[in-house]
């Protein structure tokens, strides 16, 4: 383990999901596409406690349909569990830049959604890879129009209108009543 990051500028790429072995590896699940990508972002940061700790890898490589890592400085599955359902992220500066119009997952959660009409829809609590076309899923809060949880495709320029990270918001095409 290294020093307590003190950036508040970190972004989830993965989670630790559960022990390998008895020699402190840990099977890791990965956000980024490919998966491997996850592997070649150094160091780790890892929430533990509601804090970002920043962890070295000793080694890590692809096995079978997933991934495993050794963090640097645990050496037996008893240290290791502690780490099972850790997220994992990375300071943000180390993502590549996207292009104009092109966002990360990350910065499109918590999202206030409106209609062109007006209408708050709530937030984005995640996105699902559906194959054709990402979901965003909206759910309703207290501001919302209602309190209903909605499934709304990410398509730029049919649904998806416009997108303010700096205002936290993003417009769209859709009908609250749907």
């Amino acid at each position: 383990m290294m020093s307590r990051n003190t950036s508040n500028d970190i972004t989830v790429v993965g989670q630790i999901t559960s022990v390998y072995g008895i020699k402190g590896w840990v099977k890791v699940f990965s956000h980024t596409d490919p998966m491997e990508n996850l592997l070649s972002y150094t160091p780790w940061q890892l929430k533990i406690n509601g804090q970002w700790q920043t962890f070295k890898l000793e080694a890590s490589k692809k096995h079978g349909k997933g991934l495993i890592a050794k963090l640097d400085g645990v050496h037996d599955r008893d240290h290791a569990q502690r780490f099972s359902g850790v997220d994992i992220g990375i300071d943000s500066e180390l993502l590549p830049k996207l292009g104009e119009g092109e966002y990360y997952w990350s910065q499109l959660e918590k999202l206030t959604v409106i209609t062109l009409t007006g209408e708050n829809l709530g937030r984005v609590s995640h996105l699902l890879e559906t194959g054709s076309n990402d979901v965003m899923v909206v759910r309703g809060n207290a501001e919302s129009y209602d309190r209903r949880e909605r499934l709304i495709p990410y398509l730029p320029d049919i649904v998806i209108k416009e997108i303010d990270l700096d205002a936290g918001t993003m417009r769209i095409d859709w009908d609250p009543e749907f």
